[in-house]
């Protein structure tokens, strides 16, 4: 190299800045490495190929499912594996190489709102690195554009209404999901005038739909996650204006000659297109 990476003070050692250059440019030259030997592989016919898919839950439970079963159906000879993580995670992983796709997605930004910070989201260690909207580098492949829907208990006062505004929910005590859509709706709320009584959070949806289902509060969640809402207990109400969340599959730009890779992409977004033809079946 003609130069330290490594700087030793007794037992102890650390990067130099030498060393820390070279070590933010491993993770992209192994990715394509990888990409290059799967690419190689395939074309010699030497293996089929393997894909490493990582999902946020939403979209695992309504998206990948239908694009397994197609991609096993079509090519039995490719290894698929899934895993599921919330966008920062996964993007995480995405750049790490711990996996060729990842599902994610992200709100637009609100006007007004401080940029996300490891201080503002302590709950959050990845915030500071891996945001939800930080796709630099990345290859992002539309598949579908959700949407907010309020839950309201059947018997809540407006649960027989057309739309709602999230002012309306201003005094209601608020069952919240996972973090990246709980730091978006406090965000909405603020900028409503309100901040949401938080008593219950879960970063799991059924459980969400259970509590609300139970009387114990309203919600918001993306349309995405309601695909199977007891239609008895549950009322689903339209939120106005809109609030649109744009969900993509990402890889990396040295996974996309990977056959394999391709072939799944072309598979995600067939499902995606079912998925928003494919409505909830909770009532309105």
């Amino acid at each position: 190299m003609g130069t330290p990476i490594l700087a030793r003070s007794g037992r102890d050692a650390r990067l130099t800045e030498a060393g820390e250059i070279l070590a933010r440019h491993a993770t992209s030259i192994l990715a394509r490495l990888t990409a290059a030997e799967e690419e190689i592989a395939a074309i010699a016919g030497l293996q089929a190929g393997c894909v490493r898919l990582v999902s946020f839950l939403s979209g695992t439970a309504t998206v990948i499912p239908p694009a397994l079963a197609t991609m096993r159906a079509e090519r039995p000879d490719i290894e698929v594996t899934l895993s599921e993580a919330t966008p920062p995670r996964a993007i995480a992983m995405l750049r790490d190489g711990d996996c060729d796709i990842a599902l994610a997605f992200r709100y637009p930004d609100l006007p007004g709102t401080p940029p996300r910070t490891t201080a503002a989201y302590p709950d959050d260690p990845g915030a500071e690195k891996a945001d939800d909207a930080n796709w630099n580098g990345l290859v992002a492949h539309p598949l579908l554009t959700d949407r907010l829907v309020g839950l309201l208990p059947a018997g809540h006062h407006l649960a027989g209404a057309e739309k709602l505004e999230l002012t309306d929910l201003a005094d209601d005590t608020w069952v919240l999901g996972c973090a990246s859509c709980r730091r978006h709706v406090v965000k909405l709320c603020a900028r409503s005038g309100f901040t949401p009584r938080m008593d219950l959070t879960t970063d799991d949806y059924p459980t969400v739909i259970g509590l609300v289902g139970a009387g114990m509060g309203v919600a918001v969640l993306p349309e995405l996650a309601l695909s199977s809402v007891p239609s008895a207990s549950i009322r689903l109400v339209p939120v106005v204006p809109t609030v649109p969340r744009e969900v993509v599959a990402l890889t990396l730009p040295a996974h996309e000659s990977v056959p394999a890779v391709r072939l799944m992409l072309q598979h995600l977004r067939s499902a995606a297109r079912l998925a928003v033809q494919e409505p909830s079946t909770a009532p309105r």
